[in-house]
């Protein structure tokens, strides 16, 4: 790693997170110049000038600039999306458990006193909350509706359009268009973004060491270019790409924008250079470190909530290597080694670093990113295109697009610059739904009605009857979440339309339709069915113990649950060690929970989104295992209240596993790869030492081929022992570096909340295969 990157990584980590009310400043005061425009148009034109106007900042090292605010992980306070959580939490932001922020004195006034005041009851989470607040807050035990306070992210723009016409391009294809406020408002923020890139080399032509420096004087240079046409050498293009990320972040305050398969499209430029003699492998590698500390400077301010389940400041730009081409043939080039070997040196938590492994992948690429694992950083995780790629076919995307899947966020799924895929829409807490079903709709930590009273577990003669029931429950909460997520994306197109987005989302411009109302050639939703590893585990002890062997009262297990089993040991004994659990190739166990994973499935085929587009289902939590568990009381199959669920989303509860990994991929390999088309997420953790020799390499190599040939879609490892982190607990002094897979992407252990780092502790660790 060359000194640069050393120092500008040092520099990074040092600089501490602030809240930034800058850009709030700007859009309110665009809202209030322009109170008789539409909302598209005051949207396009706070963006513009606040490309124009906000405060923007290079280190004289940096060969990749830009950035949404002058420091680096700013917290940024979005208006348009929320305001009345702010207001609620300003001054807690410091001392939050989890992802925390400084505050100035002086922002909190001016916050109070002329941002708030302008927004309140008008932001997009006020007027989500006044239409349907109540109804939310009632199915909010078992149904988390996401994308409430901010723009929806989680998007793979086509970057490769991008770079093939850069601003100006795109405003010259803009300008033959007809006239319409959708087209005018495309204009508006393409001009803004030419202005953006523009002020870069402006700014860096200022700066006292840019006579001293050839690189500044490069990096001046492109950036001025870029402004003008589109990038021709891979240093151009890396940069345009930096700025396309940035400006979407600016435009909508959202996490998961998604580069996608860069190895792909940044090849050519790379290709040219090399061969030119314009640069060196190594000199693109520096390159792109340059861009890894970029997408660390980029944070999501989340309210308190929301940082629970999205713990870690998960920013979520997910980058896939490898994987089939248009033809069907497994590809792989420099870049996609490169793109390992940056994750190697740096160990950052981004970019979210996965890489495509089908049927024929190279000896050579699975052994470099076997080696990149075993630095223990949480990456790369690994998607099987065996697996994913005929599911997509069946969801309805083409075969060309299928094989150019992209991965958004942690474990999304997604299309290559064409899809709105709200990937994040909400999360069903199935064990949750259960509890209430097992207790006459009751909540077994409060005593509250929640849900359909139709019995209990002690009225159900029958397993069949309470499937039955269990069955009436889920789709009671269904209906409710449906007619929630129909408010919030109307809302969504009324309050935050994307002009910007819609510039480099395929078909929009076409279409003349912003991308929010329909415009991307595919419109998905995506709902996670959260837990199924303890559900299977819960409805197994149900059936052997209680209906089948008669070892179990089911009066004694009801009252067992609802004390949360003090006093009733034996019980949770049972529970825990007479019953087999899902993880371990059992199959009627993997059944009980893959039985019900279909029904849901299944149900969401019954409902088109708000845009016409399908619902489709994932499994992943992010770290919603931990907050989700919190409101979850005393299960079936032996948890406690109040402690996490599973990990992961088809990952086994820990400690529960004892087969080893190879019977916990064919668990996993039970659940139909139609369920997880909106993503799937199995975690597993292994010693450093396995990694040490080259036997234990080729056996893990030889794990990943069974992982492919067993059509699991998703994997991904945490190698860590467990004394480092038990130390990094005490110590988190020591331990500033120490990054962790917490669930589809890597944060700083330091920085997540005890609880969390606690699940991650208690996870199973191998130590062979």
């Amino acid at each position: 790693m060359r000194n640069r990157i050393t120092i500008l990584k040092e520099k990074m980590l040092d600089e501490k997170r602030y809240a930034s009310i800058e850009q709030a400043r700007i859009i309110t005061r665009i809202y209030k110049e322009n109170e008789t425009l539409s909302v598209p148009m005051k949207r396009a034109l706070s963006l513009k000038v606040a490309l124009e106007e906000i405060e923007i900042g290079v280190e004289k090292e940096e060969l990749i600039v830009g950035n949404r605010t002058k420091g680096v992980r700013a917290g940024v306070v979005f208006p348009e999306s929320g305001c009345s959580w702010v207001d609620k939490e300003f001054e807690t932001l410091p001392t939050r458990p989890q992802d925390q922020f400084e505050v100035k004195t002086e922002d909190i006034k001016e916050f109070r006193e002329t941002i708030y005041p302008y927004w309140k009851g008008h932001s997009m989470e006020d007027v989500i909350r006044t239409r349907y607040g109540k109804e939310i807050d009632h199915i909010s035990k078992v149904v988390k509706i996401n994308q409430k306070d901010h723009a929806q992210g989680h998007i793979c723009p086509d970057s490769a359009l991008w770079l093939k016409y850069g601003p100006q391009g795109l405003l010259d294809k803009i300008n033959g268009k007809q006239e319409t406020e959708f087209y005018t408002c495309t204009k508006l923020v393409l001009e803004g973004a030419i202005t953006f890139m523009k002020r870069y080399h402006d700014y860096i032509i200022s700066m006292p060491d840019y006579h001293k420096s050839d690189d500044l004087k490069r990096v001046a240079d492109n950036c001025l270019s870029l402004s003008q046409r589109p990038p021709k050498t891979f240093h151009e293009a890396v940069q345009s790409l930096w700025f396309l990320f940035v400006i979407l972040h600016m435009e909508s305050n959202a996490s998961s924008f998604s580069p996608g398969r860069m190895d792909q499209y940044l090849y050519p430029y790379y290709e040219h250079d090399l061969k030119e003699g314009l640069i060196s492998k190594d000199d693109a590698l520096e390159i792109l470190e340059c861009l890894w500390l970029k997408f660390n400077q980029i944070v999501y301010l989340r309210n308190s909530n929301s940082a629970k389940y999205f713990a870690g400041f998960p920013i979520g730009f997910n980058i896939a290597v490898g994987g089939l081409d248009e033809k069907g043939h497994d590809t792989y080039n420099d870049l996609s080694m490169l793109c390992l070997e940056a994750q190697k040196e740096l160990c950052l938590p981004q970019p979210n670093l996965s890489v495509r492994l089908n049927k024929n992948t190279s000896h050579e690429l699975m052994q470099k990113a076997i080696e990149v694992v075993a630095l223990g950083s949480g990456m790369p995780q690994f998607f099987n295109d065996e697996a994913i790629i005929p599911a997509m076919e069946r969801l309805g995307i083409s075969h060309e697009d299928a094989l150019n899947y992209a991965i958004v966020g942690c474990v999304e799924l997604t299309t290559h610059g064409n899809n709105l895929g709200w990937s994040d829409a909400a999360m069903f807490n199935l064990n949750k739904a259960l509890e209430l079903t097992l207790n006459n709709g009751k909540c077994l930590l409060t005593g509250q009605k929640l849900g359909l009273d139709m019995g209990s577990l002690e009225t159900y003669q029958t397993y069949e009857q309470l499937e039955k029931v269990f069955k009436i429950q889920i789709d009671y909460f269904i209906e409710m979440m449906m007619k929630a997520e129909e408010v919030v994306e109307r809302v969504h197109q009324e309050c935050l339309p994307t002009a910007f987005l819609s510039c480099v989302i395929d078909d929009c411009l076409e279409k003349g339709m912003d991308v929010t109302r329909g415009g991307a050639k595919y419109n998905l939703s995506g709902i996670q069915m959260i837990q199924i590893a303890n559900l299977a585990d819960s409805l197994a002890a149900i059936k052997k113990l209680v209906y089948e062997d008669h070892l179990l009262d089911s009066k004694e297990l009801l009252t067992a649950l609802q004390d949360d089993f003090k006093g009733h040991e034996i019980t949770q004994a049972m529970l825990l060690n007479k019953v087999p659990k899902y993880g371990n190739d059992i199959a009627w166990v993997d059944e009980c929970g893959a039985k019900w994973a279909r029904y849901f499935r299944n149900k969401m085929k019954e409902y088109k989104n708000y845009r016409g587009g399908p619902i489709h289902t994932g499994m992943y939590t992010v770290s919603a295992h931990v907050p989700m568990g919190e409101n979850v009381g005393a299960s079936p199959d032996g948890r406690n209240a109040y402690t996490p669920l599973a990990d992961g989303g088809m990952s086994p509860a820990y400690g529960r596993d004892l087969a080893g990994p190879t019977a916990v991929l064919k668990s996993v390999s039970k659940l139909d790869d139609d369920l997880t088309t909106n993503g799937g997420l199995l975690n597993m953790k292994f010693l450093p030492d396995f990694f040490k020799t080259e036997t234990g390499r080729m056996k893990f190599e030889n794990f990943l081929r069974a992982f492919v040939d067993l059509h699991v879609p998703h994997i991904q490892f945490n190698v860590v022992n467990k004394k480092d982190l038990l130390d990094a607990k005490v110590h988190p002094e020591r331990h500033r570096s120490l990054t962790i897979r917490v669930a589809g992407y890597t944060a700083y252990f330091v920085e997540l909340a005890g609880k969390l780092q606690d699940e991650i502790i208690a996870r199973t660790t191998y130590d062979n295969i």
